[in-house]
């Protein structure tokens, strides 16, 4: 590779499309809204196109969109407005809908876990990172993530025994 380094909005098409399961589906599991989801794929996109930053490398690109995704998620999560209104009706967003129910029911396990437990194992197990890139994405410790990973697959087998899969 070249020392040439890599900017934001050149084939934002190809940027999305490597980058959007990433993006969206971290998205998701931090605000557990497919509404809130597409709103920060929205926004980190249209910050990203916006951005001209320089990029080092791919990872760097990738870490970028991942710390930027964690940030939308905050500011819409702990808006003012978010927490002055109170909701239409009492039924929850429609959860995330996968080919398999089994996938169904592990989306459901996942999402019922503490955010502690659930973003580690959400970048480890459906985004490949590893300990140190999620420790960097995160702002935590890798020994951090690595207990978090350790108890979330404990609390995330309790769940699945407890009832999703014994029906």
């Amino acid at each position: 590779m070249d020392d040439q380094p890599l900017r934001a909005g050149g084939g934002i098409d190809e940027i999305i499309s490597r980058y959007q399961g990433a993006v969206y589906g971290l998205a998701l599991a931090k605000t557990r809204s497919p509404a809130d989801a597409d709103d920060v794929f929205q926004e980190v996109f249209l910050a990203y196109f916006q951005s001209g930053k320089a990029f080092r490398s791919e990872e760097h690109r990738k870490a970028w969109l991942l710390r930027t995704t964690l940030n939308m998620c905050r500011r819409i999560t702990t808006s003012t407005w978010r927490r002055k209104t109170v909701a239409l009706s009492e039924q929850e967003d429609r959860p995330a809908v996968f080919r398999e129910p089994e996938e169904n029911m592990v989306w459901q396990a996942l999402c019922s876990l503490d955010e502690a437990y659930r973003l580690p194992l959400y970048l480890f197990y459906f985004q490949e990172l590893s300990t140190q890139e999620i420790a960097k994405a995160l702002s935590i410790r890798p020994g951090t993530v690595r207990m978090r990973l350790s108890r979330g697959r404990e609390q995330l087998r309790d769940a699945l025994k407890g009832g999703f899969f014994d029906e």
